[in-house]
C-alpha cells in the first residue's frame, strides 16, 4: 500500500533505491549500527579490536548517507525528512537508544583497564543493540507488533 500523496512513479523510484515507499526509510542506515556490532563481537576473542570499536562514531541518518557511497543518498535523506512523523519518531527513538548505548559502552571501554572488562562490555552491548537493530528494521519495513499479531492469528 502506498501512502496518500505518494504517486506510483515516486514509489517505484524509492523501491529501486532500496527505500521503503510506505515508510520513507532505508535499511542501509542500519549498516552503521551493524558495523559497531560486528566490531563488538570481535572484542571477546581479539581484545585488540577494542580500538577499532572506539573509532566508531555516531552518525545521524542524514550524516550516514552524506558520508556513504549510497547511490540515491539525496533521495534517502529527502524521503526520511518527508516520512510520516510518527514512523520517524519511533525510528529515531530506536536509533537514538542504540547510539546512546554504543556511546556509553565506548566511554566505559576507554575507562576499563582489563581486556576481560572490555569483553563483558562488548557482549552486553551486543545483547542490547542487536534486538534494537531488528526493531528498527521492522519500522523501516513497515512492520509492527500489531502486524505480527495479525499474521499469527490469520
Amino acid at each position: 500500500m502506498i501512502p496518500m500523496g505518494l504517486d506510483e512513479d515516486r514509489a517505484a523510484e524509492l523501491r529501486a533505491a532500496n527505500i521503503n515507499p510506505r515508510t520513507g526509510l532505508a535499511t542501509d542506515y542500519l549498516n552503521h549500527f551493524n558495523e559497531a556490532i560486528m566490531l563488538l563481537e570481535m572484542i571477546p576473542d581479539m581484545p585488540e579490536c577494542a580500538g577499532d570499536f572506539l573509532e566508531w562514531r555516531p552518525l545521524s541518518y542524514a550524516e550516514h548517507f552524506h558520508a556513504s557511497n549510497f547511490k540515491a543518498r539525496d533521495l534517502a535523506i529527502s524521503a526520511y525528512e518527508s516520512a510520516d512523523p510518527a514512523i520517524r519518531a519511533e525510528f529515531d527513538q530506536l536509533t537514538g537508544t542504540m547510539t546512546s548505548i554504543l556511546t556509553a559502552v565506548g566511554q566505559a571501554m576507554r575507562e576499563a583497564s582489563q581486556d576481560k572488562t572490555r569483553a563483558r562490555l562488548a557482549e552486553q552491548a551486543t545483547a542490547w543493540v542487536k534486538p534494537l537493530v531488528m526493531a528498527a528494521g521492522g519500522v523501516i519495513n513497515g512492520g509492527s507488533e500489531g502486524d505480527v499479531d495479525y499474521i499469527m492469528t490469520h
